[in-house]
């Protein structure tokens, strides 16, 4: 069996052959309840309504409508487009490569570059993809380095609101595989590589900042967990039956 990650467009599923596998971060979106998210959403849609009130209010009902529940979504997939961008010039960036920087970028980059100066990691993985065939995910780890005299997994963040907790779940996760893909396409042990701490370093166009997570038996167990909702939900539309037209009996 070989565990593959299949990429389609700005997403992508792992496959174990021609078993699909859950990624982590889907495990966690599915099965975790994220009340910022809410609040997120709220903010968003009302702060939209504020700027353009005079645009919105030139509208015809129902585009008015359509134009604030599509607010949200076009913020989100903009940061999503924004984190992406990040992540692929900071993947460049560790190894040495060099790397063409759009504007509005600039300072993500500077801020990721300093970090680099200031903990100089020596790469062990980048953008890797790791599997757990017994608990049943996979998911792709951003670095495992070494610095500080110590083998970190680090996940990069460029969310303006910082590290969330699932944060700590998400690197557990990748710390806890079983395998990970080297750049040959074959399996190797994760647990061969000897990680000690699991972080995340969180970066901004006005700076960066280096945060240690909890990666202990509790977080992992918490995980586990976690799965073990998600597979149970993934079928849940089958619990309502058909309706019944017919009184029993």
């Amino acid at each position: 069996m070989t565990i593959t990650r299949r990429n389609h467009g700005r997403s992508h599923s792992y496959w174990d052959d021609d078993e699909r596998l859950p990624g982590v971060t889907t495990i966690l979106d599915q099965a975790l309840a994220k009340p910022a998210l809410i609040n997120w959403a709220g903010d968003t849609t009302a702060g939209y309504a504020v700027d353009h009130w005079d645009d919105l209010g030139e509208m015809p009902p129902s585009r008015r409508l359509d134009r604030l529940k599509r607010c949200r979504w076009e913020e989100r997939d903009a940061a999503g487009r924004r984190g992406t961008e990040v992540h692929n010039l900071a993947s460049g960036l560790v190894v040495g490569a060099e790397v063409h920087v759009p504007d509005e970028l600039v300072g993500h980059v500077e801020s990721y570059v300093d970090f680099l100066d200031t903990w100089e990691p020596e790469p062990v993985l980048v953008e890797t993809v790791v599997a757990n065939r017994g608990v049943r995910y996979a998911g792709t780890l951003d670095l495992v380095a070494d610095m500080g005299g110590l083998r970190w997994l680090l996940d990069l963040k460029t969310a303006r609101s910082g590290i969330f907790f699932e944060t700590a779940l998400q690197c557990t996760a990748y710390a806890r595989a079983e395998v990970y893909i080297n750049d040959d396409g074959l399996e190797k042990p994760m647990a061969a590589l000897g990680i000690d701490r699991v972080g995340a370093v969180h970066v901004t166009a006005g700076g960066w900042e280096l945060r240690e997570l909890n990666g202990s038996e509790e977080v992992w167990t918490t995980f586990r967990h976690l799965a073990w909702l998600q597979r149970r939900l993934d079928g849940a539309r089958d619990w309502v039956g058909a309706s019944v037209v017919e009184v029993p009996g």
